[in-house]
């Protein structure tokens, strides 16, 4: 079993206001973008590796999380910042930009959450 990590109070706060996506579209996204014209990936296996521990992480409490899941949010934290404008505000761009974000949990044209 993994050792819990305990997450500063900054990145639980920045993770999830990046993480605009609700645990369901998220899991949405992964199985679509995954499905082929004659096979899809078992639910637990579609999408991307990281997507897929977003998406793990959403479902768990703030004492569960462990150091690979707060390496995982500093991850995303950083690769979304790296993508988008400071302010996070609603933007369209290109189908992949959006597609690699979405991946992420992140939804560009979506406010993010408060």
């Amino acid at each position: 079993m993994a050792a819990h990590e305990t997450v500063d109070d900054e990145l639980w706060t920045e993770f999830h206001r990046v993480v605009n996506m609700t645990s369901r579209e998220l899991a949405d996204w992964l199985r679509t973008r995954e499905a082929g014209p004659e096979t899809e990936p078992l639910p637990d296996r579609a999408g991307p590796a990281t997507g897929r521990k977003v998406l793990s992480i959403l479902g768990k409490r703030r004492s569960d999380v462990n150091q690979s899941d707060v390496e995982v949010m500093r991850d995303v934290v950083d690769r979304v910042h790296a993508s988008r404008r400071d302010d996070l505000e609603p933007v369209a761009g290109d189908a992949g930009w959006r597609q690699g974000l979405m991946s992420l949990g992140h939804d560009p044209v979506k406010p993010v959450r408060d």
